[in-house]
């Protein structure tokens, strides 16, 4: 299995950024919670995925980007659990939502749980 995050999974463009917030679906595992939406782009990947953590709850940029690694790495190792249950491509922004910092065993965690959800939620869609 390939456990990299490579440029092309990486959702930097702000059209699909705007229609996630506008069209995106969101499905939740406290305290993190995942907006999706359906979208067929050009590279040849089955997701894209950016991270977000609020300026609310972390005033410090250095507490913001050790949150957005973690949410990172937890995506690079559990990304496969992902990519087995998708049909189609899907772009995805991960946010963590709460001003509790918690591990990065806690984080994964709830990624997983989170990862499920997803999973369930799109098979029931179909």
């Amino acid at each position: 299995m390939d456990f990299s995050y490579p440029k092309a999974e990486k959702l930097k463009s702000k059209t699909i950024i705007d229609l996630l917030f506008s069209e995106g679906k969101s499905v939740g595992k406290y305290p993190l919670r995942l907006v999706y939406v359906a979208h067929d782009f050009e590279e040849d990947v089955p997701l894209k995925m950016g991270v977000s953590v609020s300026k609310k709850y972390f005033k410090k940029a250095v507490d913001r980007n050790y949150f957005k690694r973690v949410l990172r790495e937890c995506y690079r190792l559990n990304k496969a659990q992902l990519i087995d249950t998708l049909d189609k491509k899907y772009c995805f922004m991960f946010f963590y939502q709460t001003s509790d910092k918690l591990s990065y065993q806690e984080i994964e965690e709830k990624t997983k749980q989170l990862f499920e959800k997803f999973a369930k939620t799109i098979s029931e869609e179909k």
